[in-house]
């Protein structure tokens, strides 16, 4: 390096640009200009009468001069060591190609000091060669090359590294990178950079041998490592085949492991190496001492206090005479949710210790002492908020289970975790709870730290339905304020108050003249802000309008019928401008209701579950209308008339999901009956024969409609790995039914249409509920005149993701599922299922929410069809299957 000594006087020579004159001394009495030192004399003191800069001219001279340690009114020693250091303390900043610092003049023992600094250049441009687009992107972004910044060796060198390290992960090990600086013509103060990379060929795993095994077979140990796996193996085409140093260092602790959990306590790896087997593949060797295999003799347990050692043993789960495996020791210990460690931790022992020591090994046996540090229990003394910048601080505490003055409890902080992610109003990937004990005064600071995420969403879509473009606007404000809409509040964010996390959604439905639909709801989770009882209120009206008897008359018609009945269910979706001209306005279907809930959090079983009651009120209007394929008794069909539905619906429901969006473990379920009085029971009205002869009479029949409604839907989540980005199985069952009071009066609305994409809102069923099974067609398991008053469901999917971000998330799944629909209560069969299985994706997107598109294949033909259901694409927007 420059700076080194080289030697130090010649050094000093060059850059104080002094001649060596054995005869020459510094006058005392007059100023010497550009003196002369005796470099081989004895040194001489002088004291900094000022200092200079030069060279630099975007940089302020106070600051240059600091970075040399000099400074004016100093005493310095020429020579001397002073000089020296300043030079590599310029040097060690990286910002300069070039250092001289000159003696301008001298008056006795006074000195001035003049630095010429030569700057390093700039980036004017960055190229990078060698790579793809999106490769380029994931450097810029851990690089620090920036136009504009100043070049210097460390910058390259650590460039480089990176580079290196970026491709060596994802399999390049060979990749070769080189970073080039060009001088631009006339102009000196910058350069072009071009980054030069070539991958090379991924590196993959050739041959994996192992030596000195004999416990575990090679097959055995080769599976017990998860990414290092040969190429061109059957059995590990699901695996991959990259050669990852990391990942490799990880496996052989991965095959320690597997022998600690047999017992072989002592296994060690005494050798291991790679070596080339070509420019695209390394061969891999490792040998083995597996050593002897150990068992538990004798378990004592010291210090303990809060819990008997006999308690603490059968936690432990490991007996005299078992293999010693310190997998199940250290799973037992601290990292099984009912772990001893966590016995201790949800009780406030927060300084809690245990040390298992093996006190004694007496051939293959070993006695181990457990030895417990409890400490005193710890009391939680403040707990903070930060990053919360979109509702009020109580509406977020409220839902903490850690308060100060409580004890601190693991369970507790994993608790409010939870409650916080289902908000929805925090990145649940980003939420850390900061733990901070204080030993001194036996209490702990937990901070929580948030990443606020908009949670507002706009829904604006346009589908097919029967009569043409259906149009669709929905607005969902899920921080809105109630309290603050009439009263002047500095909490608004556009046009609405926000702050106490209750939710309003608006939303729009319509193709104009023959569908509109419009809604408005109201959700406050702690309605009145002390307990956790929602509230809910909600409106709605709808009205569909029908075709004219031209139509039904029409070939068109009689084609569309055909189309439908002599397929599987589909329409032609080409003719929909045609519907335009069969239009009658005085044919219609209107549907008002109202409805208010209420809902409590439970404490038992535990406190997942919850309670909630709804009270409903829905009109149906019916003008000349043709598709309820309802028979009445006088032998017509009803078509007009007026029904009233005035229902109490009361649900069941447990939610133990860690994540609103990406649940990796945990459940859901929810089992709800809905039933109307039973008019039917009290009225005194024979059923069978009521209105034979007079239509109107027949129709009143339904003017309060009467049922009982039985459903319960489950899902369960499980993770197949511990790291955050896991995959995922959730497996679903669920199923309805729609019961009746009289066999005579069954109820024609609120029946089960199941089949398709399972979107609610337009279809060709009125006031039914929509059910999914993908693979099959809207609707196709729910015939024409055979309304669904039974289904069921069931099915498994495989998740991964592909991004977990704040603004975006996104993951892929594969699925198996059957359901089916059934119109007579007394035929549902669980076992008679239409088949399906199919790929998808999922995007979340905070301002729309969750969107997505399946594939599936229906494996099973359905009433009416002379082929198999086949390959259907199904689209979601707002809402999850």
């Amino acid at each position: 390096m420059r700076y080194r000594l080289f030697p130090i006087i010649l050094t000093f020579i060059s850059l104080l640009n002094i001649p060596i004159d054995s005869t020459a001394q510094i006058a005392e009495t007059d100023t010497v200009f550009n003196p002369v030192i005796l470099y081989n004399g004895t040194p001489k003191k002088y004291t900094i009468e000022g200092i200079s800069v030069k060279g630099i001219e975007n940089y302020e001279d106070y600051v240059l001069i600091g970075l040399s340690g000099l400074s004016v009114g100093q005493v310095i020693t020429i020579p001397g060591d002073e000089i020296t250091t300043a030079l590599k303390r310029y040097w060690k900043h990286g910002l300069f190609s070039d250092v001289q610092i000159l003696a301008e003049k001298a008056l006795g023992d006074k000195i001035w000091l003049k630095i010429i600094l030569t700057q390093r250049p700039r980036i004017a441009n960055i190229r990078y060669q060698g790579i793809k687009k999106s490769e380029r992107e994931d450097l810029e972004a851990k690089l620090g090359l920036v136009k504009g910044s100043q070049i210097t060796p460390n910058l390259i060198s650590r460039a480089e590294f990176l580079i290196k390290k970026h491709f060596d992960d994802k399999g390049f090990k060979n990749a070769e990178v080189n970073i080039i600086e060009r001088n631009l013509d006339g102009n000196k103060d910058q350069v072009d950079v071009e980054v030069m990379i070539d991958k090379k060929e991924k590196v993959k795993v050739h041959k994996i041998t192992i030596e000195g095994n004999s416990v575990l077979s090679d097959s055995k140990l080769k599976r017990v490592m998860k990414k290092t796996n040969e190429k061109n193996k059957l059995k590990n085409i699901f695996r991959t085949k990259k050669f990852i140093e990391e990942n490799y260092e990880k496996d052989k602790q991965l095959i320690i492991d597997k022998y600690n959990e047999l017992g072989y306590r002592d296994a060690m790896i005494v050798a291991d190496s790679i070596s080339n087997f070509d420019d695209r593949t390394v061969n891999v060797f490792l040998k083995i001492d597996e050593g002897e295999r150990y068992y538990l003799r004798k378990v004592t347990w010291v210090g303990n206090t809060v819990y008997p050692s006999d308690y603490l043993q059968a936690k432990l789960q490991m007996n005299q005479g078992d293999v010693y495996n310190q997998k199940l020791m250290n799973a037992r210990l601290s990292k099984d949710d009912d772990a001893i460690g966590n016995d201790y931790y949800n009780h406030g022992y927060v300084f809690y210790s245990l040390d298992p020591v093996e006190v004694n090994i007496d051939g293959d046996s070993i006695d181990l002492e457990m030895r417990i540090h409890e400490g005193p229990q710890a009391s939680i003394s403040k707990v903070r908020i930060n990053g919360n910048d979109r509702l009020y601080e109580n509406v977020v505490r409220r839902e903490l289970r850690t308060r100060p003055g409580d004890l601190f409890s693991k369970e507790a902080v994993e608790r409010s975790y939870r409650e916080i992610a289902q908000m929805g109003h925090f990145n649940p990937e980003n939420i850390q709870p900061d733990i901070q004990p204080d030993v001194q005064n036996g209490t702990v600071d937990i901070n929580w730290n948030l990443e606020s995420k908009a949670n507002d969403q706009v829904e604006f879509s346009a589908g097919w339905g029967q009569t043409g473009i259906i149009g669709k606007l929905s607005l969902k404000f899920t921080n809105f304020s109630l309290s603050n809409l009439f009263r002047k509040s500095d909490n608004y964010r556009g046009i609405l108050p926000q702050g106490d996390g209750q939710t309003l959604t608006l939303s729009g439905q319509t193709n104009a003249r023959y569908y509109q639909q419009y809604s408005i709801s109201f959700f406050d989770p702690w309605f009145g802000g002390k307990r956790p009882n929602s509230l809910s209120v909600s409106a709605f009206f709808s009205k569909q309008s029908d075709m004219s008897s031209r139509f039904y008359n029409s070939a068109f018609r009689n084609s569309m019928y055909s189309m439908y009945y002599g397929s599987y269910g589909g329409y032609n979706y080409g003719n929909y401008g045609n519907y335009e001209r069969y239009y009658d306005p005085d044919k219609s279907f209107k549907m008002y209701g109202i409805s208010v809930g209420w809902g409590k959090r439970l404490r038992w079983p535990d406190d997942y579950f919850s309670l909630q009651a709804e009270l409903s009120y829905q009109r149906f209007i019916l003008k000349d209308w043709d598709f309820l394929y309802v028979r009445l008794n006088n032998g017509d069909y009803l078509k007009t008339g007026k029904s009233n539905n005035l229902s109490l619906g009361l649900t069941l429901s447990r939610n133990s999901t860690d994540n609103p969006i990406y649940p990796r473990r945990g459940s859901e379920f929810t089992a709800s009956v809905q039933a109307t009085p039973p008019y039917s029971l009290f009225d005194n009205k024979d059923y069978r024969v009521y209105g034979t002869k007079d239509y109107n009479e027949a129709a009143s029949m339904f003017k309060w409609i009467e049922y009982h409604k039985w459903k319960f839907k489950s899902k369960t989540y499980t993770a197949l790995s511990t790291v955050q980005k896991t995959p995922v199985i959730m497996t679903r069952f669920e199923f309805g039914l729609l019961g009746h009071y009289n066999k005579y009066k069954k109820s024609p609305f609120e029946t089960f249409y199941v089949g398709g994409d399972g979107m609610t809102g337009y279809s060709t069923s009125y006031a039914s509920e929509t059910i999914a099974l993908r693979g099959y067609e809207n609707g196709s398991l729910t015939y024409y005149g055979e309304e669904g008053y039974a289904y069921t469901r069931m099915g498994a999917e495989l998740r991964y993701p592909l991004m977990l971000e704040n603004s975006t998330s996104i993951y892929v799944l594969g699925f198996v599922e059957a359901g089916n629909a059934w119109h007579d209560v007394s035929k549902f069969n669980p076992f008679d299922l239409k088949r399906s299985s199919g790929v998808g994706v999922r995007i979340f997107l905070p301002m729309i929410g969750m969107m997505g598109i399946d594939w599936a294949y229906g494996f099973d033909k359905i009433k009416g069809s002379k082929q198999y259901s086949g390959g259907q694409f199904h689209f979601i927007l707002g809402q999850e299957f």
